[in-house]
């Protein structure tokens, strides 16, 4: 590398990412790089990292490219590839309006989990239709040191095993994954949520995400968890026809779900770009060998 690469930073509800805009796909950013680039010490800091690529430029992007220009190429924390990122969407259409690249109103991004929906209103906030829920069967259950509680398998593009208790507290330091039986449920490993109840169709949660540990909010784990608490309230949209809007307060603020009758899922909040700058060429080298 004999230049500089430009880079930003940005947060949807505290869950941060480093942002690197690579519209030609230009630069192989290997597990290690990603990983040193989120490092909060040695790098920059982050959850993850938002790749930002043309979609016709990623061979995991070309089939998409007709409905949506950009591809989301996003990273966990410690450089595993993740379908999807609900916190990390936003922030993604708030980088494209940043650079001019799109406007208020509704666009499309292509991610793993196939292309997105997006809406970009006036006052800042960033709708994303997150798809439809997945219910696998099958009972889980997620322990913390003595305890254990029963958890709904909900897929959202990406696994999450959702646990309601009593106190947050009980889901521990969430330094590492919270243990999940049986084993075989989530051979990809899996995103766990504990949550508690705050009022009528308001909840809260912490989440430990695989890949980046405990994360000041999640997407994707936001919509898991307002679908379990709106089966388990049994509000289905699909059968009473009424769309079901939960309140889901994370650590990093608040987040506004809701399920249509017609499955779809659609998450609403703020994107925040926080700066901008260069990551030092040397470094990057280093970085990516």
């Amino acid at each position: 590398m004999s230049a500089s690469l430009p880079f930003l930073k940005g947060h949807g509800t505290e869950n941060d990412f480093v942002i690197v805009p690579d519209p030609e796909n230009a630069l192989d950013l290997t597990p290690a790089a990603v990983a040193a680039l989120c490092d909060r010490r040695a790098g920059i800091g982050g959850d993850g990292v938002l790749h930002v690529v043309r979609s016709a430029a990623h061979p995991e992007a070309k089939p998409m490219a007709a409905e949506a220009e950009w591809f989301m190429d996003y990273r966990n924390g410690d450089g595993s590839v993740a379908e999807m990122c609900g916190n990390g969407v936003r922030v993604f259409a708030r980088y494209l309006q940043h650079a001019g690249h799109v406007g208020e109103g509704d666009l499309a991004i292509a991610t793993r989990a196939g292309v997105k929906t997006v809406h970009i209103a006036k006052n800042g906030d960033v709708t994303v239709g997150m798809g439809r829920a997945r219910l696998p069967e099958g009972d889980v259950t997620v322990s913390v040191d003595a305890r254990s509680w029963p958890a709904r398998n909900v897929n959202m593009g990406n696994p999450h095993a959702v646990a309601f208790v009593d106190d947050l507290a009980h889901a521990g330091n969430l330094y590492t994954a919270p243990p999940v039986s049986p084993a075989n449920a989530y051979p990809d490993g899996v995103n766990v949520e504990f949550v508690v109840d705050r009022g009528p169709r308001h909840v809260a949660l912490r989440v430990h995400e695989r890949g980046s540990g405990e994360t000041r909010s999640c997407g994707t784990g936001a919509c898991a968890v307002a679908v379990a608490a709106a089966r388990r309230d049994g509000a289905d949209p699909a059968v009473t026809g009424t769309p079901a809007t939960y309140t889901v307060d994370v650590p990093g603020g608040r987040l506004v779900i809701t399920e249509r009758p017609d499955g779809e899922i659609e998450m609403t909040g703020p994107a925040v770009i926080v700066a901008e700058g260069e990551i030092d060429a040397e470094w990057l080298e280093n970085a990516l060998r």
